[in-house]
């Protein structure tokens, strides 16, 4: 190759990889801190961008996108002193890229650390049972106090999950009596309450029916009290029609009085008794009138005699 062109080649070669060095195409979801001569110039985000080669420089590549942190499993001591073995998930994203850059080394690094001693404190002050069923409650103590920490570096923290909260062999089984022990209370208990409302309903179930035929004898009572009342009333009613009719009419009485006769004989004459005579009402007055006479006779005919004998 001829000497005279390798000055030129050279010159070509080093403004095409100024040139490389200059362009900067940036992913959508990443974000380049731009340093110029070791100071913070700007941030890159998605796109076609130029820098100066050599006087800027890329200082670091972040993503925007949500990252996950976990939270090694760890050994805890609860209020009540169990020891626990707790881990998590730590949902976060950069809001702010200069700040993740230039006020923690590792964010990620600073995130985790952070969030398995906050868990330790959160943990300490709490009893077993609550660790166990209050576990939405711990999450969102941890998000509180890890997002007001992260916010410093430029890190929001979107979400904080407790995955898996383990307790040794013997708490476990502990554990396990107890509920069998609250699940037979429980029945206990609704087994009492039940039979307690039983036996309410029933007295209640009697009481009415008690009170139902008290309400019905009341009835029954007014009822027959009316009865007798109206009866009362007609017959008052019938004696005065009687008296009424009887002042009007002589022949009223006898009228009643052969009417109960008819009455009389009708019932005899239905009698299944074979002691009995029926005779018509003619012929008794003649029997009356018959024997009247003879009594008659025989005192007139003992006087006679009487006398016949004394003269």
């Amino acid at each position: 190759m001829d000497e005279t062109l390798v000055f030129p080649i050279a010159i070509i070669i080093f403004v095409l990889i100024i040139i490389a060095k200059g362009v900067r195409i940036v992913p959508q979801s990443d974000l380049y801190v731009v340093e110029r001569l070791g100071k913070f110039k700007k941030i890159l985000h998605g796109g076609f961008h130029v820098i100066i080669p050599i006087v800027d420089q890329v200082r670091s590549k972040l993503t925007s996108r949500e990252q996950l942190v976990d939270i090694a499993k760890q050994s805890v001591i609860t209020k009540d002193n169990v020891n626990i073995s707790i881990d998590g998930i730590v949902f976060c994203k950069v809001d702010d890229a200069k700040e993740a850059t230039y006020n923690v080394v590792n964010f990620k690094n600073a995130i985790a650390n952070l969030a398995m001693t906050t868990l330790r404190a959160e943990i300490g002050g709490m009893d077993l049972d609550d660790t166990l069923s209050n576990r939405e409650s711990l999450n969102a103590k941890l998000q509180t106090e890890l997002g007001s920490a992260a916010a410093n570096w430029g890190i929001k923290v979107t979400r904080v999950e407790i995955s898996d909260i383990s307790v040794p062999a013997e708490i476990e089984r502990a554990m396990n009596m107890q509920m069998e022990a609250e699940r037979e209370k429980r029945a206990i208990e609704t087994k009492a309450r039940a039979d307690k409302e039983a036996v309410i309903r029933s007295a209640e179930a009697f009481k009415q029916e008690e009170v139902l035929k008290a309400e019905a004898i009341e009835r029954m009572a007014d009822a027959k009290r009316y009865e007798q009342e109206q009866i009362a009333a007609g017959q008052k009613q019938a004696m005065v029609l009687i008296n009424e009719s009887m002042a009007q009419n002589e022949k009223a009485a006898e009228f009643l009085l052969a009417k109960d006769r008819v009455a009389a004989f009708k019932a005899l004459a239905e009698s299944e008794s074979n002691d009995k005579m029926i005779l018509p009402y003619d012929v008794t007055q003649m029997i009356g009138s018959t024997s009247v006479l003879g009594d008659a006779f025989f005192k007139g005919v003992s006087n006679g005699n009487t006398n016949n004998n004394a003269s």
